[in-house]
């Protein structure tokens, strides 16, 4: 996925998907949006932002739009999505937000439109990370952005690198890389969060017993390292970066 084109039939073939399987990647988003729309929301409420209109660069199914309008958050939303069929599902499932097509790198938006951007899990999947975020604060002058932190222990797995790749991961980041990118794209980190993801994440997958049960002591164990010492489980295995920036 060296360009656009290619990026965008990547990701409008995943979102073409029906059957089973594919309600149960849309239960697994709507799941993840509630820990996303948390480290937006507590972010804000650092610098004490309440936006009055919100934009999501990459909405995907618009998840994350819809867990910010059930807290009643965000002001008018709108969202960007590079693959038609998943703005459509974002459309029926948020008919009162703008829901808008994008080439990947350019937002067909003026300057100042939106008081706050997000970028969740949407820059490590991108080939020029600091261009996208530097176009979303173009539109935003505030913008949260979210990654997932894969350069660890855990994630230099084959089968991890293997799964990683298939989900359309171009970047593997370090919390380094992460501020660098916002600092390439001009921008000063303002307030940041990591986090070893809920226990219901965590048992989303296992099926039986004994496979949730294992699921939830490997949750205890990496929220308990990633409270007690962050940069241990950062470089153990993979969190949740999240920052706002200006």
């Amino acid at each position: 996925m060296e360009d656009s084109d290619s990026l965008i039939g990547f990701y409008e073939r995943a979102y073409s998907h029906e059957g089973p399987e594919a309600d149960k990647y849309a239960r697994w988003r709507a799941l993840s949006a509630v820990a996303k729309a948390d480290h937006v929301t507590a972010l804000c409420a650092r610098v004490e932002l309440s936006p009055a209109s919100t934009l999501d660069v990459g909405c995907g199914d618009g998840a994350l739009l819809v867990e910010l309008s059930r807290r009643g958050f965000g002001g008018t939303l709108a969202g960007m999505e590079i693959s038609e069929p998943a703005a459509e599902i974002a459309r029926r499932a948020l008919p009162d937000a703008r829901i808008g097509i994008f080439d990947g790198t350019t937002l067909p938006l003026a300057g100042g439109s939106c008081e706050l951007g997000i970028l969740s899990h949407v820059l490590e999947h991108v080939p020029d990370p600091p261009a996208l975020l530097a176009e979303t604060a173009r539109v935003c002058p505030t913008v949260v952005f979210e990654v997932p932190l894969e350069e660890n222990v855990s994630a230099r797995r084959p089968a991890k690198r293997e799964q990683a790749e298939e989900i359309g991961h171009l970047q593997r980041l370090s919390r380094e890389d992460a501020r660098r990118i916002a600092t390439d794209a001009g921008l000063t980190v303002v307030a940041e969060t990591q986090d070893a993801l809920p226990l219901e994440v965590h048992r989303f997958y296992a099926e039986g017993r004994a496979r949730r049960a294992a699921a939830g002591a490997k949750w205890a164990v990496r929220a308990g390292l990633d409270l007690l010492v962050p940069g241990v489980a950062r470089r153990a295995f993979t969190v949740h970066y999240a920052a706002l920036c200006r």
